[in-house]
This record gives C-alpha cells, structure tokens and sequence, in this order.
C-alpha cells in the first residue's frame, strides 16, 4: 500500500521449511551423480521406464498367473506347487530388476516424488505385496494339503492381485500428479 510500511515477510525457507529427515534424504538422491546424469540425459529417463515397465509387467504377469491358479481360474492341469515353482524364478527376478530401475527413475526426480501422494501410496502396496507375496501368499502355495481351506486360498488370491494392481494405479498415477 502506498505511503505505508509494509512488514516484512520472513524468508521462505525458514518460514515454510520445518527440518525433515526423508525430504533431506530425497534431495541427496537427486543430486547425486546417478540422480543428475539420468535427469540431465534427454533418453536415460525414458529407456529405463521402458525397462521398468516391462520387468514390472513380468512381475505382474508371474502374481497373477499363479493367483488365477489359485483361483482355480487358470491351468488347472498343473498342480499351484509345479505352476508356483516355474514361475518363481521369473517371479524374484522381475522384482530385482523392476526395483533397480524404480531406484534410478527415483532418484532422478526424488524430490518431485516426495510431494506425490500416488508415489506414497506405490510405496506402501509395493512394501504390503512383497511382504504378503513371500509370506501368507508362499505358505498357500506350499500348504498341498489346503490346511488352511480353499476360501482362504482364495481370499489370499484376492488380495494378492489386489495389493500388486495398488502398486501398478500408484505408479501409473505418479506421473500425472501435482
């Protein structure tokens, strides 16, 4: 306003910025040397997320394979043991590779991911579908007994494919938030 003294506004750092531990840990990601080169390159970006997305779609296509399976939906000629066994290789290493490549697409942009909320949500139904794949969803795979009965089986299914689609909307969405 003109004539009158106008208070100044503190600096925006130190208004706005309380200290944070992960955004400081995702700001040192993104300046590294690994985290500048990738977001520097016109094609890195790109070729990785093709990467990523086509070891993310074999990950994708051994969980729900084994859980139509389960399911009774799909191969009903090949025992869930046999079926479970062939593509667990496939299995662990699509999710080696498919988290390589989420840690280079991640530290290029990590602090764009630190205020997206699909990112967050990724993170967790990633961390819940690996838990729950190499735990309640192995010990279905293995009990050739069904102790633990075919509607729990098939719940586990359920969730299983439910819990791996969370991590696919979560990363899909990342791009088009904010």
């Amino acid at each position: 306003m003109r004539g009158q003294e106008v208070e100044a506004l503190p600096e925006a750092d130190s208004y706005y910025y309380e200290a944070d531990p992960i955004y400081d840990f995702f700001e040192a990601c993104q300046a590294t040397w690994v985290g500048s080169t990738i977001q520097e390159s016109l094609w890195l970006f790109p070729v990785i997320e093709s990467f990523h997305l086509v070891t993310f779609a074999i990950l994708g296509g051994c969980v729900l394979l084994v859980d139509l399976r389960i399911l009774g939906l799909v191969m009903k000629n090949q025992t869930l043991r046999e079926l479970a066994d062939s593509a667990r290789p496939w299995l662990t290493g699509s999710l080696i590779a498919t988290i390589i490549s989420g840690v280079l697409l991640f530290m290029s942009e990590a602090v764009k991911c630190y205020y997206n909320d699909p990112f967050w949500a990724k993170m967790r139904f990633l961390g819940l579908a690996i838990l729950f794949t190499f735990t309640v969803r192995n010990r279905i795979i293995g009990d050739t007994e069904l102790r633990a009965g075919p509607l729990f089986s098939k719940i586990v299914a359920v969730l299983s494919i439910l819990l791996w689609s969370g991590v696919a909307w979560g990363g899909r969405w990342i791009g088009f938030w904010g």
